[in-house]
């Protein structure tokens, strides 16, 4: 298999600074006696912090790293899991106050130097009726069952029934059209058998490279009156229905550019601002098993060569239009609703005004096990044992932030409107933002990060046992199955407001390529320890990951940023649009943007190693003040990589590096404008300015890097 090109894939050879795999026998047996303390502890006192198992030693890291990995409790990371998830808990309403004041009383608990609440608001999206019909050949009608709940339980009446959020009120009644996964390509083969969705409903799979808001965007275009979209994996055999949100871009849609504070400017919902974000046309998503009827009895032409014998049970291979119309209501009201960010914060005694922030939203389409509450908990989990690590007597040298955002599941809203409240602040003092999502959806790490923190990264791996080998660390098991990190071009969780709009350096770590229940009701923490982590192991292993490289990253004299693999990825990206072009636009703008990109990395490098050597002598002021002007260099430059103008047609997001594409058929998973200018069949000429836009800003970047004026 070709190694992505958003994607660096890792051979680097490193030794263990904490070796787990062959520990001393005195050492290990140590060791296993402290882990069942600590675990016997917590068992007995969930809420509660295990005595100190280790020396107090504040200037340790080995050792405050030890104690920090040494004091997880699977039962206590279980039991917040099992509080968080008792009830739906949809962003904006009652149910989900209860969720807020859980994690908000758990932080107040912890004794850390403050925990406060960011509150905004924000227009969200709610169903009051939705209905879906279908007329078959032979006159018969069928009204589709859309509900995915186990009848009888008592939340029934609270869980959401499965919508489209921000998608229109109103009806849609054609032919059917199947789609496949709606891409362009897919309308393009449509048309080469003659086949048009004009005034018909179309129905279309969803796939992993286009989303649901556009999918309904290019049926809009082509005339199509609604959309029903249903996923393959549809809750292993559940019955679930997959929710989600058809918004266009990510943020409040009345507050675009600007914080959604209470009592700030909105815009009417009538705006073409606000409207411009919604689609025109109704959606609705649709259980496996009721797609599978549609398709089923459809006539017309039949499905292009490559759609077939896709594995869709019952299909007869055509398409239509003919046999089967549908009929599709959506009811819905836009509500102005409150929204409430959990901000916690650990002062650091050396560079408090530095931030090294973690983050998870809180909110959820139904109960939320896997999204987003596995991660919620390890947060929580990260807290505690945060709070074990000050009682040592440890303090951070840069301050810490742990961050529960809410309204991700609308369009990262909590997130989004913390990032443009703060910008200014962020820009100048945010080292980096660590996000988990999801932490458990079943086997196996994956991770997406900035270049300059794979090697961190891989540090932190390296420093936690594999929870599904005992033998092998996380690195160990992460290099024999996956071995890349990606790059974070998609636009899918809180991260994207932080590097993408703000510059900020970025992480986001999850265990499981996906689940089945994504976004169903059946997301419940009965099927997480029925499936993806009965034991809690992974969602131990992810917060020691998490906590780790929140601990480093706000402990370490010297920032560990390696910008020389940043400068190796941008070589490689600049070698696949070369690749691409076929040499009908020169890169050469960029192939010297990089090579003096690399130049200043090895040096600000070299700059970096001699500055660690004296790292701990105290009475070194004048080192001291290196250290710091090197790490605000070091933080500062991914900034370099933003530009004010933003992407052509989604100006919001301002990195010209790693950002979402505003064409979904972009052949490239970075150099977003780059990509959109080929996409679109646009001249050489304009491909050669979005070129030397990304030039330009590779310069910024290497100037903030070296420092100075000049």
């Amino acid at each position: 298999m070709s190694q992505p090109l958003t994607a660096t894939r890792l051979t680097t050879a490193r030794t263990s600074i904490f070796p787990l795999r062959h520990p001393p026998p005195l050492c290990s047996f140590l060791f296993v006696i402290v882990l069942i303390v600590a675990t016997f502890y917590t068992l007995h006192h969930p809420d509660s912090t295990p005595p100190l198992l280790f020396p107090r030693n504040p200037h340790n890291p080995l050792a405050l790293r030890r104690l920090f990995l040494s004091s997880a409790s699977n039962a206590t990371v279980a039991s917040y899991l099992r509080a968080l998830t008792r009830h739906p808990h949809l962003a904006g309403t009652k149910p989900s106050l209860d969720t807020l004041t859980y994690v908000l009383n758990h932080f107040q608990s912890l004794g850390l130097d403050d925990t406060h609440l960011a509150e905004y608001e924000a227009l969200l999206s709610y169903p009051t009726h939705i209905s879906v019909a279908a007329r078959f050949s032979n006159g018969t009608k069928m009204e589709f069952d859309l509900n995915d709940v186990v009848h009888g339980g008592d939340d029934d009446d609270v869980v959401v029934r499965p919508y489209h959020a921000y998608s229109p009120s109103g009806s849609a009644q054609g032919d059917v059209v199947f789609v496949n996964h709606g891409e362009e390509r897919d309308y393009r083969a449509l048309e080469s058998i003659g086949v048009s969705v004009r005034d018909c409903v179309v129905l279309a799979r969803k796939g992993e490279s286009l989303g649901r808001g556009g999918i309904v965007k290019i049926a809009e275009a082509r005339g199509a009156l609604g959309v029903l979209i249903y996923a393959e994996n549809d809750g292993g055999g559940l019955g679930g229905i997959e929710r989600g949100t058809v918004m266009r871009g990510i943020g409040d849609p009345v507050s675009p550019g600007w914080p959604g504070v209470v009592g700030g400017e909105k815009l009417r919902v009538g705006d073409n601002r606000v409207t411009k974000r919604f689609p025109k046309i109704p959606s609705l998503p649709l259980s496996l098993h009721n797609a599978e009827i549609i398709l089923a009895s459809l006539g017309g032409a039949r499905a292009p060569v490559e759609w077939r014998n896709s594995g869709r049970v019952g299909w007869g291979q055509r398409v239509g239009p003919g046999l089967t119309v549908v009929n599709m209501t959506l009811q819905g009201e836009l509500k102005m609703k409150k929204i409430h960010n959990v901000v916690a914060t650990i002062r650091g005694s050396e560079e408090p005004d530095r931030y090294v922030i973690l983050g998870n939203h809180r909110d959820a389409w139904t109960y939320g096990a896997v999204d987003p509450n596995s991660g919620t908990s390890a947060l929580l989990d990260i807290g505690r044992r945060f709070s074990l690590l000050l009682e040592s007597g440890w303090r951070p040298r840069r301050t810490i932030l742990l961050c529960s955002w809410d309204a991700e599941e609308f369009g990262m809203i909590g997130s989004t409107e913390w990032v443009e409240e703060n910008v200014l602040n962020l820009g100048a003092s945010a080292v980096a933002y660590l996000n988990v999502d999801c932490a458990v959806q079943g086997s196996g790490f994956f991770a997406g990060a900035t270049p300059q923190l794979d090697g961190l990264l891989l540090d932190a791996l390296r420093l936690v046992q594999d929870p599904d080998d005992v033998a092998l660390t996380v690195e160990d098991t992460f290099k024999s199955q996956n071995n890349v990190i990606e790059r974070l071009s998609r636009v899918d969780s809180d991260f994207s407001g932080f590097l993408h709009h703000a510059g900020i350096p970025s992480i986001d770590m999850y265990y499981g390529a996906d689940y089945p229940v994504y976004h169903t009701a059946f997301d419940s923490y009965d099927w997480m320890i029925r499936n993806a982590d009965p034991l809690f192991h992974r969602h131990v292993a992810m917060a020691g990951i998490w906590g780790l490289l929140g601990i480093i990253l706000a402990d370490e004299p010297v920032l560990p940023f390696d910008y020389i693999s940043y400068a190796e990825q941008l070589q490689a990206h600049r070698d696949a649009l070369s690749k691409l072009l076929q040499g009908k636009v020169s890169v050469d703008p960029l192939s010297m943007a990089i090579q003096e990109f690399s130049i200043i990395a090895k040096e600000v490098k070299d700059e970096a190693k001699k500055l660690e050597e004296q790292a701990y002598s105290k009475n070194d002021v004048a080192a001291a003040v290196r250290r710091r002007e090197l790490n605000d260099r070091m933080m500062l430059a991914e900034r370099g990589f933003l530009d004010s103008e933003g992407i052509k047609g989604k100006e919001w997001f301002k990195h010209l590096v790693y950002g979402p594409a505003a064409e979904p058929e972009s052949k490239l998973g970075f150099f977003p404008g780059v990509a959109d200018a080929i996409a679109t069949n646009s001249s050489e000429g304009m491909i050669e300015h979005e070129i030397w836009r990304v030039a330009r800003s590779i310069q910024r970047a290497s100037k903030a890097l070296q420092g100075g004026f000049t």
